[in-house]
């Protein structure tokens, strides 16, 4: 009996310092308040330095020297699983996959932004050519640029992205809902 004891002490004492899961709903929590805290820092700021270690040698030619990545090598160019595209410096939602569609242009594109304040648009005269720029309003990254050749039935507009630019996260399967019992008694 007394060995009984001293196992179920020692289990007890390990325990202690072991982490438990704390379950889908606690998770959901703690990745809402990083998203929020995420949202809440100032990324236009961070110096270069910052940039260079945070991102791939290609994302930051591409999203802090305003660079192109080369036509139909990107990830996400032939990519349409639901979910959402964010900005793949600081995570801001920029688009949503029902927006997304194939233009043949070599990078992804999209027909909208989630909302017309989750992008900002700047004339870029580079090149000799004229065009409107798209960033991220979050931090400044550079995405792509914007043309008015896009579908006519969803406003006309193609958002030509560069896959560096962004991320990806997949829609969460929904989880069908308990039917509804009915509050009458069934007849008999």
């Amino acid at each position: 009996m007394n060995q009984h004891w001293q196992w179920m002490t020692a289990i007890i004492f390990v325990g202690s310092f072991m982490s438990v899961d704390a379950g889908p709903a606690k998770t959901e929590k703690k990745s809402a308040k990083k998203k929020e805290a995420v949202m809440q820092e100032d990324w236009k700021s961070k110096p270069e330095a910052y940039w260079k270690a945070h991102l791939t040698p290609e994302q930051y030619e591409i999203m802090r020297k305003k660079g192109t990545e080369r036509a139909f090598t990107g990830q996400y160019d032939h990519h349409f699983e639901g979910g959402l595209y964010r900005c793949a410096s600081c995570g801001f939602e920029l688009f949503k996959s029902e927006d997304k569609f194939d233009s043949g242009c070599g990078w992804p594109a999209f027909s909208a932004p989630i909302d017309s304040k989750h992008i900002e648009e700047h004339i870029d005269n580079s090149y000799g050519m004229n065009r409107t720029e798209v960033l991220c309003p979050k931090c400044g990254g550079h995405l792509g640029h914007v043309f008015n050749d896009g579908p006519k039935e969803k406003g006309g507009m193609r958002y030509c992205i560069n896959s560096a630019s962004i991320s990806f996260e997949a829609a969460k399967p929904s989880v069908p809902s308990e039917k509804k019992k009915s509050s009458t008694p069934a007849k008999k």
